[in-house]
Order: structure tokens, then C-alpha cells, then sequence
């Protein structure tokens, strides 16, 4: 099957909020975890390569997502899709415009948009400045995050510094008059010169505005929801075939464990809410792991009942997370929580567990290397964003949910269970 859309994520979970996304239209979605080392043979229509780029520094990011925008054109994509955070993690130094001005060389092209509005989320942008909800991203909780801290909410702003090329608006009221007009905006703003620009969207409709004008660019860059509509347009332009391989549904063991080193706003709530349901819970102390290791968790895991679904976080709030970075320092945290909730992935597979949570970017990363997942099916959607997806693991089928760390409900690890039971 020849591939339509070739997509490059920032993370990992990033990659599944697409997939999901794009795995709406029922269509079977491919996602890899890394650039396959292999040459690509039976493609989906949907190509999807998840890297762990988005803390990298330029160079690395720029290399790696060239690696993966190469496999995806030999792969036979003739259009590309570069996800990043619908809250746009990059900071004046982040790597978001440098990878998007790498990819626009390579592709021979001179223009692209940037749109990680997520409406159904609670992201839209409105002239230019990006909000989660009702505040402005620099006065949301991504003010505190402990890798992409967000102190400005403006993306033209953000994006300038990153790039060597002028950077554009087409605000809300372009976007409004519908596709044909934001068309003739992004033509004048390329005859102009300005080949980055950042495109308002407060609606879904909007999504689809966007969409319609841009759906022949060689390149595309934002959040996963302006993806959402692509599939439809492929199908009724016939880029995609009407008989395009579906979404498969493998059958998995029931053993779960829910594994949470996010510390942003919804996953402390997830957390709150999945202890006061009285489940089985571990809280990971990165200044007690650093001196006594691992050992304490996995023999508590040892004990538990997989049917009961544990949960093992590391999630805290900004203030505990500000303490404990002042004492072993942000990067050594991260590697200690990423390290010991790999291990725990591994031992929980090992003893049965064949339904894995994974709440945030990094830890999933860190999950899916550690249980040697190279590649993943998507299934159903959990919440907007974040799909089941399948996997083989040492030999074991595997059901693993990916969750960024502020997507889902306060439910969320509840209804990830009661999801894959209905499949």
C-alpha cells in the first residue's frame, strides 16, 4: 500500500495523539517507535515515525527528523506532517522552526503553517497567542513545566527567534471567510517572502478551513487535530483508496499496570482521582530512589494483584517537582524516574501484565525502549488524542495506552480499562 501522509512526531506520545487523531477515519495507521532501520515494505496509508526529540538540542532533532522525513519519501509519501505539543513545547531556543525550516530544505518548498490548536482539547490560538482553555499559554501550568517552561504566548514571537526566514499571520478573521481566502493569504505572504506561517483556529471548523487550503503543501506543522481532517479529504479527492487496509483489534491478557511520571496539571488529578478509587498505589520519592534504587517499588509490585491494576507515579505537584530539582537538578530526575518506570514496565510484563498506562512524553519513551517496542497499531481512542495501541513485546501481545501528560479526563486511568474491555 502506498503511503499518503508521512507523519514525524517530537514524542512519543505525541505520535499516538495523531495516530488517534488520523485512526478516526477507521483507516489502518502505522506508527514506529524511531526510524525503522529496516526499508520500508507494506506501508499503511499512514505513516507515523515517533521520535524522542522534543528537549533535544537542534542539531540532533534536525538529524534525526531528516532520518525519518527520508524513510518516510522512500516509503512513497509525497506529503509530510510535522507534530509537535499543542502547547508548542519549545522554548526561544527549542528546535520547533529549526526542524521545519530542515524539512522545508529538503523538500524543496518555501512555505509551511503553524497550527497546534486542539479545540476540543481546549487549545486554540487567537492572533497569534496560543490558549490552553481560557488563560494564555505563559500564564497556564506550562509556565511551570520542568523541561519547555512557556513565558511567552505569542507563536510569531516564539517561532522568530528559531528560524532564518520571516515569519506570518493568518489570524482568525482570514481564517473565517473560509478556505479559498486563506489560500489567497498564504499566496500573498509567500510572494512577500514569508515562509513560516502561524494560522488562528479557535473552532473545529476551523481545522477544516485550514486544512481544505493546505492539504497540497508538501508540509504541514502543528498539533495533531489540524491532521483530523485529512483523511476525509484524501478519500474524496482519491488520494486515499476507498478500500484502504482498516484498523486491526488483536485480543490481549488482562494483567494491567498504570505507570504516571508526568507532573502536569490533569495527570495530578488523574492521580488523585485513581487513589481515592482505593486502587493499589506507589509513590515514587526521586530523592529516596536516588539513594536506595529500585528495589523498593518492584518488590512492591511483586505483591500486588495485576487484575487490580497498580499505579506507580512519580507525579507531583510544581512546587515538590521545583524542590526536588533544586536538589539533584532537573535532567537527573527525569533520567531517575524514566529509568525506574522502565524497569517496572519490564518486570510487570515479565509477571503478566499485558495492558500497560503510560502517563507522559518522556516516560513513555523511556516504556516503550525498555519493552523493545519498535512499532505500533493503533485502535480505539481513549479521550481525544490518545488511542490503544498494539504491540509485540519479547514475544507477548501487548496493549499499551500513551498519554501525554495533560490529555484525558480525571477518570482517565478508569476508562482506559473499561475502553480495552469493549474491544
Amino acid at each position: 500500500m502506498m503511503t499518503v501522509l508521512g507523519c514525524i512526531a517530537d514524542d512519543f506520545t505525541g505520535a499516538t495523539d495523531l495516530a488517534g487523531i488520523l485512526a478516526r477515519s477507521g483507516v489502518r495507521i502505522s506508527l514506529h517507535i524511531g526510524v525503522p532501520t529496516q526499508p520500508p515494505s507494506e506501508t499503511s496509508p499512514f505513516e507515523i515515525i515517533a521520535l524522542k526529540s522534543r528537549a533535544a538540542n537542534v542539531s540532533k532533532a534536525v538529524a534525526e527528523t531528516r532520518a525519518a522525513l527520508d524513510w518516510l519519501q522512500r516509503a512513497g509519501a509525497q506529503r509530510f506532517f510535522w507534530k509537535y505539543c499543542s502547547t508548542f513545547d519549545s522554548t526561544m531556543e527549542g528546535n520547533i522552526g529549526p526542524v521545519a525550516e530542515a524539512l522545508m530544505n529538503d523538500l524543496g518548498t518555501a512555505q509551511t503553517i503553524y497550527c497546534p490548536a486542539f479545540p476540543e482539547n481546549g487549545r486554540s490560538i487567537f492572533m497569534g497567542n496560543l490558549f490552553v482553555g481560557q488563560q494564555p499559554l505563559a500564564e497556564s501550568p506550562m509556565k511551570d513545566h520542568p523541561l519547555t517552561p512557556m513565558h511567552d504566548s505569542n507563536l510569531v514571537r516564539l517561532l522568530r527567534p528559531q528560524v532564518t526566514k520571516p515569519v506570518g499571520l493568518a489570524d482568525r478573521l482570514t481564517v473565517a471567510q473560509g478556505a479559498s481566502a486563506l489560500r489567497t493569504k498564504l499566496d500573498m505572504l509567500n510572494a512577500e517572502g514569508v515562509a513560516h506561517v502561524v494560522v488562528d483556529a479557535v473552532a473545529d471548523e476551523d481545522l477544516l478551513v485550514i486544512a481544505e487550503a493546505c492539504r497540497h503543501m508538501p508540509l504541514m506543522t502543528g498539533g495533531s487535530a489540524i491532521a483530523m481532517p485529512l483523511p476525509a479529504l484524501y478519500l474524496a479527492d482519491g488520494t486515499l483508496s476507498a478500500d484502504a487496509p482498516k484498523i486491526p483489534s488483536p485480543k490481549v491478557g488482562r494483567g494491567t499496570v498504570i505507570l504516571s511520571g508526568s507532573c502536569s496539571a490533569m495527570t495530578n488529578k488523574q492521580v488523585a482521582t485513581y487513589i481515592n478509587k482505593s486502587a493499589p498505589t506507589y509513590r515514587l520519592d526521586p530523592l529516596e530512589i536516588a539513594k536506595s534504587g529500585a528495589n523498593a517499588v518492584l518488590n512492591w509490585l511483586k505483591l500486588q494483584d495485576l487484575s487490580q491494576a497498580p499505579l506507580v507515579y512519580a507525579t507531583a505537584d510544581p512546587i515538590s517537582v521545583k524542590a526536588t530539582q533544586d536538589a539533584l537538578g532537573t535532567a537527573a530526575i527525569g533520567k531517575i524516574i524514566e529509568e525506574i518506570l522502565a524497569l517496572c514496565a519490564v518486570a510487570m510484563r515479565d509477571a503478566g501484565a499485558r495492558r500497560i498506562i503510560v502517563a507522559g512524553g518522556e516516560t513513555s519513551g523511556a516504556v516503550t525502549k525498555a519493552l523493545g517496542v519498535t512499532h505500533l497499531d493503533i485502535g480505539a481512542e481513549i479521550a481525544p488524542g490518545v488511542p490503544w495501541t498494539f504491540c509485540q513485546s519479547d514475544g507477548n501481545q501487548m496493549a499499551l495506552a500513551l498519554k501525554s501528560g495533560n490529555f484525558g479526563a480525571p477518570t482517565f486511568f478508569t476508562d482506559a480499562q473499561n475502553k480495552l474491555d469493549l474491544i
